[in-house]
């Protein structure tokens, strides 16, 4: 059995919630105003999408560090399809991950690979209802 985690909502103000996880960080969602929202933050949807980021995201910064590689800058862009019908799912995902530097194709390759194949947990949840395509670019200035 694996850690266990423990999520706490509460409802702030209409539809704005604030929820919080083991870390103990507070994180504020909400909806649209033509459903009752404030429009204060994100929504559910697209915090799935921001943690898929900072899970890969965080990955391939590790793994470039262990392999010694130096860079300028690091980025990801999300582009999602989501299901036209309820329960509205995200049925394709595209990741483009950008890096500044002379950073070496092969190991920026290595390092998405590594977190799509082994570590992105996120990523392994999502690939199950998803597809999951990447692509990469080095910008060298």
């Amino acid at each position: 059995m694996g850690d266990k985690i423990k999520v706490e909502l509460k409802q702030a103000y209409g539809m704005t919630v604030i929820a919080k996880a083991n870390s103990n960080h507070w994180i504020v969602m909400d909806s649209q105003e033509e459903s009752g929202g404030h429009n204060a933050g994100p929504r559910p949807m697209e915090l799935i999408l921001m943690g898929l980021a900072g899970c890969t995201g965080m990955d391939v910064i590790s793994i470039l560090n262990k392999m010694k590689v130096k860079y300028n800058d690091f980025r990801i862009e999300i582009t999602a399809e989501k299901a036209t019908e309820h329960p509205k799912v995200y049925t394709k995902i595209h990741l483009k991950y950008r890096i500044w530097g002379d950073v070496p194709e092969d190991k920026l390759s290595t390092a998405i690979e590594l977190s799509r194949t082994k570590y992105c947990s996120v990523g392994a949840m999502l690939s199950k209802a998803a597809e999951i395509t990447d692509e990469h670019e080095i910008i060298i200035h």
